[in-house]
């Protein structure tokens, strides 16, 4: 895996045309920092596996300097080039613990082995809030932008995530999700319907019309 994170990887999707920027991360930061606010989960250090550019870090730095950042990587481009320290997520499980733990677009490249491990390790990582983002199958067809998303990942139905997150946390929507150890009271109406069931796309790129009746529900 860590070859497929090399320099020409971050040349093609934080080149010229980013899959994201600084600015759209600072939205992001800000969004699920203050959300852990509303909800009383203080943040006085943040993990963020997969920390790639670096986004996450430059947003608390310049926004909550005194927040205690560590930022990891299985990528030794990435480490070395954005200063992170070097570690796997499917091995490597952190002796501390901290109040956010983010895993943006991580989870979708290893396979079920390694996902499996690098659920537990976070879960493990984790007193307060997760912020989890990655592709399922259904939005291969439906959400993806397939000129600015890497596709050569693993595509899961949403399930085989629920039920290997919902031992160790409640999924309160948006990508965040909150371990249960933290012992947040919610709304009956905060978290997302869990139960629905997976709306299972087909295995392919479906056609306009098909997709749109996938879309509204028909």
């Amino acid at each position: 895996m860590p070859a497929q994170f090399s320099k020409r990887y971050y040349d093609r999707f934080y080149g010229d045309d980013p899959v994201h920027t600084p600015e759209r991360i600072a939205h992001l930061a800000a969004g699920v920092h203050g959300m852990c606010g509303w909800l009383e989960l203080p943040v006085t250090s943040v993990l963020d596996v997969g920390a790639g550019p670096g986004y996450w870090r430059d947003w608390f730095a310049e926004h909550q300097p005194d927040v205690a950042y560590t930022g990891v990587d299985v990528s030794e481009y990435a480490c070395e080039r954005y200063g992170h320290d070097r570690r796997d997520i499917t091995t490597w499980c952190p002796d501390d613990t901290y109040d956010l733990v983010v895993a943006q677009g991580v989870i979708q490249y290893l396979d079920d082995t390694g996902a499996d491990a690098a659920i537990e390790h976070l879960a493990e990582a984790c007193d307060g809030m997760l912020y989890l983002e990655l592709p399922t199958a259904f939005d291969r067809v439906t959400v993806i932008d397939a000129d600015h998303t890497d596709l050569d990942v693993h595509w899961r139905h949403a399930s085989w995530y629920r039920d290997r997150l919902a031992p160790y946390f409640v999924q309160f929507g948006g990508g965040m999700w909150i371990a249960r150890r933290a012992g947040v009271p919610l709304y009956e109406l905060g978290p997302p319907n869990a139960e629905a069931p997976d709306r299972r796309p087909a295995p392919e790129p479906l056609g306009a019309r098909a997709a749109e009746s996938l879309g509204s529900g028909a």
